[in-house]
């Protein structure tokens, strides 16, 4: 089989599409929590001006390869998730490059971010650094368990690994949906995506609020940049997954636009009503209540 190579700039248009849409869901979301708490919260441009501020720095501060290898590790998971899975369903521009078995190549860039940034604070020489990725790497990994539950119910269900082949089983109405058609695999990776999108209450490995250290911190310059990059792309790339798989695609871009929406809402309207879970409790519940809610979406089907 050749390669289109004519996909190319189409997928590199998609990710500035992306791109462009998470930097300004992301203080849209960050504003509507702050209004939440009665505050004004940052303009709606606020990421935009922070990004460029942060490409323009430099450092002369050395750490070692890998501590520097981290952002781009991070990046890569999310740019590399938002290109191999299709964006919109039945288009031939915005398909990316997506293949047969996608789903399953997803299923390793939603990890390989993590694990590329666990290997770059390994690196940083702070004392603190060891239990910093003890606990991020815990949380996220019981994270994660629900959601492959979730993912297998819905190759089992579908017969298939390829990602538009799903999407192509849900068109036809919303009762086709995966939502309606095995609601206990959308249960489980729902909560899943609360602990992956390390919003409140599965924050305290970041606890912004309170720790005056971590990435944030560490990272500076053009580093702290590529995060900040990242963290426009990453989240709407899972929220790709997440439409594609659970709730029939999307067909057109005000339609993504809108589902990608709702599901980032969904996550800052837990953060704003429940108090931050210690690692230990955010464990815990991810197994008490996830994990066999994935359990049982593959027993249904």
């Amino acid at each position: 089989m050749s390669f289109d190579w004519m996909k190319i700039p189409y997928a590199l248009l998609t990710v500035f599409i992306v791109f462009n849409y998470g930097l300004l869901l992301g203080a849209l979301i960050q504003k509507i929590g702050a209004r939440a708490g009665r505050r004004h919260g940052i303009p709606i441009w606020q990421n935009y001006i922070d990004l460029i501020k942060n490409y323009g720095q430099r450092t002369s501060i050395t750490h070692g390869v890998m501590f520097y290898l981290g952002p781009v590790f991070r990046l890569t998971g999310g740019i590399g998730l938002l290109l191999f899975v299709p964006t919109i369903y039945g288009s031939y521009m915005f398909s990316n490059l997506s293949f047969a078995g996608d789903l399953i190549l997803a299923l390793y860039f939603v990890f390989f971010g993590t694990l590329g940034m666990a290997l770059g604070a390994g690196e940083s020489g702070h004392p603190h650094a060891a239990i910093g990725i003890t606990r991020g790497l815990s949380q996220v990994s019981v994270a994660e368990l629900p959601f492959a539950l979730a993912v297998f119910a819905v190759a089992l269900q579908y017969q298939t690994l390829s990602v538009t082949d799903i999407v192509a089983a849900q068109q036809g109405g919303m009762l086709n949906w995966t939502l309606f058609t095995n609601p206990l695999a959308v249960a489980a990776a729902m909560l899943a995506f609360l602990g992956s999108m390390m919003r409140p209450p599965f924050d305290v490995v970041i606890a912004p609020q309170e720790i005056p250290i971590g990435p944030p911190t560490e990272y500076h310059s053009a580093y702290l940049a590529l995060m900040q990059t990242n963290r426009a792309i990453f989240p709407v790339a899972k929220m790709v997954i997440y439409m594609n798989l659970f709730f029939g695609g999307a067909t057109s871009w005000p339609e993504f636009a809108v589902k990608v929406f709702l599901l980032y809402l969904f996550s800052a309207f837990v953060g704003v009503c429940f108090p931050r879970f210690r690692v230990e409790q955010s464990i815990r519940w991810f197994l008490i209540w996830a994990v066999p809610l994935g359990v049982l979406a593959i027993l249904w089907v």
